[in-house]
């Protein structure tokens, strides 16, 4: 490594997913000229799970920012340089003109007369001798510009032999090198779509692109399925007629690139709806007892500072069910024909956040206790409000949990977040005419919706779960004697 490499380092966007292969450049928090130190946040970036800040593991001051904000970017991508030696004076990093050779390359040689050997002057330099051994081009280095000649190559000194009547047009110059194709700010994209062996030698004999392919395997694989609906649609394309151009909409429509968390739901929602045959139940249920037991925790001392709400104990009812019936907390392994069943649950609740959907997860939470399920579910609803859910809170969910009665809907039929075997939707909580003790009589009712993986989970053990979570809700001193 030269003095100038071990100068000038870069940061590479990192993978601050599982697997993730870009993220999206939001905001710069450096500029060119700023000192920064080793563990400094120097910009925050979206990925398709959630918003990251990150740190620059070194010293120096920042000489470019290779990416402006708005720019997505591959994974191990160079995104910033840094001067760590700035005491050291001008030095040109990796990213200089080709006109600065680095220091290994050998000195050029002297200019000899038009003619001499049969070589002949070029813009820069002389040509090779036609004896002499060919050399494979250098690749050039990152963001290497070619010096363009702005006057004629300076005269050669008088050949010893007489010299013709006419001087000779001057040589054309040498063909220069293929250029590279072009890069984003210096740095190309190198993503390569996964893709097993036969799927590619299939897309090749179809003659489909795949970098063109929307994949709907796991972790972005593309399948066969992929590669034979890409070849229909561009078939689709080549026979359909040619249609008129559409008339202009003065301005009343607006497209938004579809990227980040919405670009991440929209495909898992696809996945979702399209790999789990869904079954969804309803019941409903009167929640006086539990409304008012939410009111009594707000008083509680123990209690105190923690977020109380319905939802609080509609967890720990879902929490009790699954207990009873441990058979739902499981996943479907496509890959190996099997059904894992999970001795822990990791709770998700689907949050709205400006960023779109996500599915942060609470971490064991049927080893929590009330007062610490409460915190973690202030925890986690004002980090998602911040925006600043990590990609691991949103990985290795079991079950979710998703609240649209906060929007005054009654129930709605929710899709499974990938990977996880059921999804319990909590309605309003409306005072309605209600047969209570023989009597009609006005009472707190909601609505509750359980969708869930049919591959793994039979319509009876779906429906002993939901009817034991309306169980707890309606009479919630089965919190205690059923645990």
């Amino acid at each position: 490594m030269t003095a100038v490499e071990q100068r000038f380092r870069e940061f590479k966007m990192p993978d601050v997913g599982e697997g993730l292969t870009e993220a999206e450049i939001l905001k710069w928090f450096v500029a060119p000229g700023d000192t920064v130190t080793d563990g400094q946040v120097v910009c925050e970036v979206e990925t398709a799970k959630a918003a990251v800040e990150l740190p620059i593991p070194f010293d120096g001051v920042v000489h470019e920012l290779r990416f402006d904000e708005g720019t997505t970017v591959d994974v191990g991508t160079p995104i910033i340089s840094v001067d760590t030696d700035p005491g050291a004076g001008e030095a040109a990093p990796q990213t200089a003109p080709a006109a600065q050779a680095p220091a290994a390359e050998k000195p050029a040689p002297e200019p000899e007369p038009a003619g001499k050997g049969g070589r002949q002057a070029n813009l820069v330099g002389y040509g090779a001798a036609p004896a002499s051994t060919k050399r494979r081009p250098r690749k050039p280095l990152p963001g290497r510009q070619r010096a363009e000649a702005a006057a004629p190559a300076p005269a050669a000194p008088a050949p010893a032999a007489p010299a013709p009547a006419a001087p000779a047009p001057a040589a054309p110059a040498a063909p220069a090198r293929p250029e590279p194709a072009p890069e984003l700010n210096g740095s190309a994209r190198t993503a390569r779509p996964l893709a097993k062996p036969p799927v590619r030698k299939l897309a090749k004999d179809l003659g489909i692109a795949l970098e063109t392919v929307t994949p709907s395997g796991p972790d972005g694989i593309i399948t066969r399925e992929d590669v034979h609906a890409a070849a229909e649609a561009v078939q689709a394309v080549q026979e359909a007629p040619v249609a008129a151009p559409a008339p202009a909409t003065g301005g009343r429509e607006r497209r938004v690139p579809v990227k980040g968390v919405r670009k991440a739901t929209a495909q898992a929602m696809v996945n979702s709806a399209f790999t789990a045959p869904h079954v969804t139940e309803f019941v409903t249920v009167d929640v006086t007892r539990t409304m008012k037991l939410v009111a009594d925790l707000k008083q509680d001392p123990e209690m105190a500072g923690l977020r109380v709400n319905p939802l609080l104990l509609v967890a720990k009812a879902l929490l009790v069910a699954i207990r009873r019936n441990p058979d739902i907390n499981a996943t479907w392994d496509e890959d190996n024909q099997e059904i894992v069943y999970k001795d822990y649950v990791n709770l998700g609740i689907a949050a709205a956040t400006p960023r779109g959907l996500i599915v942060p997860n609470i971490k064991d939470a049927h080893a929590k206790t009330l007062p610490e399920l409460a915190s973690a579910l202030g925890e986690l609803v004002a980090t998602a409000r911040e925006g600043k859910t990590s990609p691991a809170a949103m990985s290795g969910g079991t079950v979710t949990i998703t609240n649209v009665g906060v929007f005054g809907v009654d129930t709605g039929t929710p899709l499974l977040n990938p990977g996880e075997s059921a999804i319990l939707a909590f309605g309003a909580v409306k005072l309605q005419p209600w047969v209570h003790k023989g009597k009609v009589k006005p009472r707190q009712v909601t609505t509750l919706a359980l969708s869930f993986d049919h591959r793994l989970v039979d319509g009876e053990l779906g429906s002993k779960v939901l009817a034991d979570v309306a169980a707890v809700l309606e009479r919630p001193k089965r919190l205690i004697t059923w645990t």
